[in-house]
């Protein structure tokens, strides 16, 4: 949990398929690395580990992860910086105390959006509009005129609204209405990246930014957080050590997203901050730099102790391991490898159109001193919309049969491959089934496994049935020739196996249910085209079946 990054495979999920599938110092690949996290689970369990991606953040994460360095160093060196900085622009979250008037810091505010009325014109600050609904949103009006006011009103600008403040005169951290800081943001001497956001990227589309006037990188961040993180990337790069500036480069691109403007605000806490959208809430957090920076470097230094902790379980040596893990910028389909030179891969595609990580990696490769960029052309997604340079499913079909054709030839004889895949689209699943046959694998079906990584969907939330499947797939395969041609099942045979999967468990979600259909379907050979999230969650419903709201969980209709 060191570093964020889209679609992440827990560890501990990895670990156990590893050490199942080879032996200690073995070598795994993953060929769709992304953040590393087959490299953390091979140096902890004592394997080696090769690791491919065409994403220049994840390779930035995938080898800090396992850069593991001394934990005081890092500590000293990181409070360094942060003073080294704190020296540059001077105190800018620092406030009186409403209280005691004694100087305080801040650790965040909150803005509000500032929309205009569309009856009046009148400018409305939405936090105060929401405050005077009481917290209701359906009761929010303009303060001239009494017109309704919500978030698709046209916004205008944004103003501060609170502070959250730590101060000596309370044991907790305390709200008051925002004051400006002593100390104004200074640019002088500080530059900070600005890069375009263009309208041929699939999130700038998504996220209507033109609207918003949210077209560069820098637009995301107040001015103050610029200069807080312009002085400290600064501060860092001055790092002599190269492993230690490494590790606080590492820390510093982790807070990237928590400092911006996408971490949206709640009156009961805070909502996490949008790793896969653009989205700015009308009401959203603007958090203290250098106390994100303080405690993401505390965080770094107990990934590198549970590292360390698990290798020493295992009875494992230190010597070494910075060449146990190596990581390279090479695309999945031509992979620098020799034949039948490693034992085991586990890798985590794309899973078709869910996610731009070029997009979404911007915002953190736009600060690395490579100055490079993931290369959205190399990318295996499929576009939500043709904005002039149409990335199809033909295309994403052809890189994943392609990427498993290579994971075949560097594999040795009787060696495994297991995928981990997850979607809500039949037609998507059926994909898949194509590209391992012509890749020349076969799944086992005794080896099918599914990860449940925990998280509903937050557009099932309100409807209790999800739109968005939350369970993937983890499928083995060997070389091999596919016994029979694929059939699509019986609707009755669906149906019926959708109802018995329901009833097996008290604690089974639609997802769940949707992935063991999806199981079922890939151990009796069906042609999953038609075994979409959709027509299961029509199928439940058939059955009687509703959502428990406050577990996720289904469960038989009393009435």
């Amino acid at each position: 949990m060191a570093h964020a990054y889209l679609t992440k495979v827990p560890v501990t999920a990895v670990i156990p398929f590893i050490e199942a599938m080879t032996a200690p110092g073995d070598v795994v690949l993953d060929p769709f690395a992304g953040s590393g996290m087959t490299g953390v689970a091979a140096l902890a369990a004592g394997r080696q580990a090769r690791l491919f991606d065409v994403s220049v953040l994840g390779h930035h994460i995938g080898r800090n992860y396992v850069n593991l360095v001394d934990a005081d160093t890092l500590r000293c060196q990181g409070a360094a910086a942060i003073k080294r900085a704190r020296a540059t622009v001077g105190d800018l979250y620092r406030v009186p105390c409403a209280d005691c008037g004694v100087p305080a810091e801040t650790a965040k505010s909150i803005w509000s959006a500032v929309m205009r009325c569309d009856a009046c014109g009148n400018e409305v600050n939405y936090y105060e509009a929401l405050r005077d609904a009481d917290w209701h949103k359906p009761q929010m009006q303009c303060s001239r005129c009494a017109a309704s006011i919500s978030s698709r009103s046209s916004r205008v600008g944004e103003e501060p609204v609170l502070n959250s403040i730590a101060c000596s005169c309370s044991p907790k951290q305390r709200e008051q209405p925002w004051t400006e800081p002593p100390v104004t943001p200074c640019a002088d001497g500080l530059t900070w990246p600005d890069v375009p956001i263009e309208p041929s990227r699939q999130m700038y589309q998504a996220s209507a930014l033109g609207r918003h006037g949210l077209t560069s990188t820098a637009a995301f961040y107040s001015r103050r957080n610029l200069c807080a993180l312009a002085a400290l990337r600064d501060a860092i790069e001055a790092t002599g050590d190269e492993a230690i500036r490494g590790k606080l480069r590492f820390a510093f691109t982790a807070i990237l997203t928590r400092a911006s403007k996408r971490y949206q605000w709640s009156r009961q806490r805070p909502l996490n901050a949008a790793n896969a959208n653009y989205y700015v809430a009308p009401v959203f957090y603007e958090w203290n730099v250098f106390d994100l920076f303080s405690r993401k470097v505390e965080a770094v230094a107990r990934s590198d102790a549970w590292i360390r902790e698990r290798r020493l379980e295992r009875r494992l040596s230190e010597d070494g391991l910075a060449e146990q893990v190596t990581y390279e910028i090479a695309s999945a389909t031509s992979l620098p490898l020799d034949d039948g030179s490693v034992d085991y891969v586990f890798t985590d595609p794309p899973f078709g159109s869910n996610i731009f990580y070029s997009d979404m990696n911007l915002f953190q490769e736009a600060w690395l001193p490579s100055g490079k960029f993931t290369e959205t052309g190399l990318e295996a997604v499929v576009d939500r919309t043709d904005t002039g340079s149409y990335r199809s499913a033909d295309r994403y079909e052809h890189i994943l049969t392609e990427a498993l054709r290579e994971c075949r030839r560097v594999l040795k004889p009787h060696g495994h491959i297991t995928l981990l895949f997850g979607n809500s689209s039949g037609a998507v699943w059926r994909l898949l089934q194509r590209a391992i046959a012509d890749a020349g694998l076969v799944v086992v079906p005794e080896l099918i496994a599914t990860l449940d990584k925990g998280q509903r969907s937050v557009k099932g939330l309100a409807s209790g049935f999800e739109h968005v499947a939350t369970v993937d797939l983890m499928l083995t395969m060997t070389a091999g020739c596919p016994s029979a041609q694929t059939a699509p099942p019986a609707p009755a045979d669906v149906a019926t196996a959708v109802r018995d999967i329901a009833s097996s468990s008290a604690d089974v979600s639609p997802s769940q249910c949707y992935v063991e259909l999806v199981r079922e379907g890939f151990r009796q050979g069906w042609d999953l085209s038609a075994i979409d999230l959709s027509a299961v969650t029509r199928l439940l419903r058939d059955a009687n079946y509703e959502v428990d709201r406050s577990t996720g969980l289904l469960r038989l209709r009393t009435s």
